[in-house]
């Protein structure tokens, strides 16, 4: 990939949770390809794989690692490992995350029909269950409080280190049907300002990007049809962004390099930065 300007990160060692994902992968190379060497977890060792192998066939230093971000055991195995290929870690990207459908209603809104009449195929508030609301807020916020326990000792004791959680706009404005994940989200976001001021005497800054609606893997499926036209739910996202159209994984580079510069973003910390064509600022009207 080609980065829209570089900043150093010679020597840098960073690790991606979830780098085998659509948008951190993308993140992944482009840190590569500013001198970081990069290490990529995932739950899916292929996934991981498949990522290290296109930043090593462009000279660029990856190498994957299986992890389970929920799982502390796991996340200290990897970073024994890391540590032990690349030195301590620098920067650390917490990207592993999504939703579930156990923790999603299949309708906007609650009807009295819906308790009265009661259909197949319809999720109430009612009937999402714990196992699911937790599976969910697990995966993203625990998912991002593990490995920041676990990678950013290597920072404290070298008084100096950068954390970028990947948050989400609905954090700001909760969607419909995905209560768990909008909270989810919301408690990344807040994190991520807790964090930045208990790292602040220590040299660590912390921020978090989140991405508004980006065709990934995981939303395909609800955001368009098999021949590729929007479901009722893509136009009505794309009517509320107002640049009118999806974001690209490459949108995500610039805020990130800009804040992985200390030069650039050195007196940013505890930010939340918006990536989502202006779908959190607009009213609906």
């Amino acid at each position: 990939m080609s980065v829209p300007f570089r900043v150093n990160l010679k020597d840098q060692v960073a690790v991606v949770t979830g780098g085998g994902g659509i948008l951190c992968s993308v993140m992944a190379k482009a840190m590569a390809e500013c001198g970081a060497k990069v290490a990529i977890l995932d739950l899916k060792p292929e996934a991981a794989q498949k990522c290290a192998n296109e930043i090593t066939r462009t000279g660029g230093v990856a190498k994957e690692f299986a992890c389970n971000v929920l799982e502390k055991a796991s996340i200290e195995t990897a970073h024994e490992q890391i540590k032990a290929a690349f030195g301590p870690v620098n920067i650390l990207i917490n990207g592993a995350g999504g939703n579930h459908p156990k923790g999603t209603t299949s309708k906007e809104h609650l009807t009295l029909e819906d308790l009265t009449q009661k259909k197949d195929g319809v999720t109430t508030f009612y009937d999402l269950t714990v196992d699911g609301i937790q599976f969910v807020f697990n995966l993203n916020f625990l998912g991002t409080f593990l490995p920041t326990q676990v990678f950013s000792k290597d920072m404290v004791l070298r008084k100096q280190g950068n954390i970028i959680n990947i948050s989400s706009m609905n954090a700001f404005k909760p969607l419909t049907k995905i209560p768990a994940y909008s909270a989810a989200k919301a408690g990344v976001s807040n994190f991520t300002q807790w964090l930045a001021v208990h790292f602040s005497k220590v040299g660590i800054r912390v921020n978090a990007i989140a991405p508004g609606f980006f065709l990934t893997d995981q939303n395909r499926a609800l955001l368009t049809q098999p021949d590729g036209s929007p479901t009722a739910r893509g136009n009505t996202i794309i009517s509320h962004t107002p640049q009118g159209q999806y974001g690209k994984p490459e949108d995500l580079v610039g805020t990130l390099l800009w804040l992985l510069s200390n030069e650039a973003s050195g007196f940013v910390t505890g930010q939340v930065i918006a990536i989502d064509g202006g779908f959190s600022a607009f009213s609906g009207v």
